[in-house]
């Protein structure tokens, strides 16, 4: 595969033959040991810069905010936006904030899920609502979106125009999952739209912001943005067929969630 510049892209190349391929964090595979390298260390940069933007003074903000960093989890958005940046300038302090601020977002998105599910368990955790209550759960999100738009404002008017769209598809999409499909609209297609907002429009936006950030080609920059918005989708259509199926000892969380909580998806 090559990109429009005509150089080879190793990102997704693979090749199974013992001894000649290698997998990046979150079962990619590829060849190429220098991109294992690089991205393998820029995400232990951003997890630095996850553990900082969650440090706070105040002792049980500290606490509650370190909860999830803590806990880990697959850090697929970070790892997009680096590899993202792969069709640029690789590594720079841009896109490591960039990816730190996706992940933040993904994270305060986290504390206020947990509260609208009532969810005991996050990341094989105990969830910040089930450990203190819903009202601490929900600032520490807010404390968090707060936190990203701080690294935002370096980021530039392009960055934070971006992430504030990306906000609103966000919210937008937790909405419309609340309600009943429009009058003509199937439900098929009404919980593909809520896919799409709430889930496809972060992840097209980590691959934007690695793009955007590295100083890709234009034509680069759009494809990887629609690359990471039907990506999104196909990822939450397998989470929410985890939620019936997963196992929780390897997802970390409660199966059924959505079940009890009246959510129609594509299973049911």
């Amino acid at each position: 595969m090559t990109d429009p510049t005509g150089r080879k892209a190793t990102i997704v190349s693979v090749q199974v033959e013992t001894g000649r391929a290698s997998t990046l964090p979150w079962g990619l595979i590829t060849s190429d040991a220098e991109l294992i390298g690089r991205v393998t260390e820029a995400l232990g940069d951003v997890e630095a810069l996850l553990e900082e933007a969650a440090h706070s003074d105040h002792p049980l903000i500290r606490e509650s905010a370190g909860h999830l960093v803590a806990a880990g989890g697959k850090r697929f958005r970070p790892l997009l936006t680096l590899i993202a940046a792969e069709f640029g300038e690789a590594v720079v302090p841009d896109v490591l904030a960039a990816a730190c601020v996706v992940e933040l977002t993904h994270m305060a998105t986290l504390y206020h899920d947990d509260v609208m599910d009532e969810a005991p368990l996050r990341r094989g955790v105990q969830t910040a609502n089930a450990r203190w209550d819903n009202s601490i759960a929900i600032l520490t999100g807010d404390f968090l979106f707060a936190k990203a738009s701080q690294m935002l404002a370096d980021l530039g008017p392009e960055a934070v125009r971006l992430q504030a769209l990306t906000f609103e598809r966000l919210v937008t999409g937790q909405i419309n999952e609340c309600l009943e499909p429009a009058p003509g609209e199937s439900a098929i297609d009404h919980y593909l739209s809520v896919l799409s907002d709430k889930t496809g429009s972060l992840i097209s936006t980590s691959a934007r912001f690695g793009a955007l950030l590295s100083g890709a080609p234009g034509p680069v920059v759009d494809q990887l943005t629609k690359f990471g918005e039907i990506f999104g989708l196909a990822f939450q259509l397998a989470d929410d067929v985890l939620d019936i199926a997963g196992n929780p000892e390897e997802s970390g969380k409660v199966p059924g969630t959505d079940l009890r909580e009246g959510v129609p998806t594509l299973p049911t």
